[in-house]
């Protein structure tokens, strides 16, 4: 890799750095923290956030009649997450050991906190786990499919490719066969090591 693409990546890992930390001031500045992995509000907050929960009944009364149409399409998206969820999870635990590639934790990507929030009522709470976990797993599915591209054909496109996952940007560049050969070595001598 060039020096400027190694100055440029090192200047994006500092602001992900920063962004992180400007997250951590605002949850202080919400007044919560996690006390044995829960999320843990002052009591004051608690209180103001009840008082702003809308009842359930309210909640589907004012509900748009093309919303309350559309839920059966989107609950019914859980039947392919549920069978890509399974056969994921499957094709790692099969393929990433014969690869000695490190296995994803599919904990660290579905994460379900949402439900602590008391400005929520029932059925918001339900929406924000159902996203929580369509989302998460995307995030774990990309994850192992970006962990198999880096191991089997770790290429940059000639294109821009919207979305790359973080292994792309060490990939290396389009047509440069003898730092894809080198790379493939690389990749190689470490799965003998594992």
């Amino acid at each position: 890799m060039n020096v400027k693409i190694d100055e440029l990546m090192g200047r994006i890992q500092g602001l992900e750095l920063e962004l992180e930390a400007e997250f951590s001031k605002q949850s202080a500045e919400l007044r919560y923290g996690l006390e044995h992995g829960r999320v843990a509000f002052e009591e004051e907050i608690l209180r103001r956030h009840r008082e702003l929960k809308t009842r359930l009944s309210r909640y589907i009364l004012n509900a748009k009649p093309l919303v309350v149409l559309t839920a059966p399409f989107i609950y019914s998206l859980i039947v392919p997450l549920v069978l890509l969820d399974i056969f994921v999870s499957l094709y790692q635990a099969v393929c990433f050991p014969a690869y000695g590639l490190e296995k994803v934790k599919r904990s660290e990507y579905l994460v379900f906190d949402r439900g602590h929030l008391a400005y929520l009522n029932m059925l918001e709470k339900l929406n924000c786990a159902y996203c929580s976990y369509a989302n998460g797993l995307i995030a774990y599915v990309r994850e192992i499919a970006g962990r198999t591209e880096a191991y089997w054909c770790p290429i940059k496109h000639a294109r821009k490719a919207i979305g790359a996952h973080e292994k792309y940007r060490d990939f290396v560049a389009f047509g440069d066969a003898q730092a894809y050969r080198k790379r493939i070595e690389e990749l190689e001598k470490a799965a003998q090591k594992k």
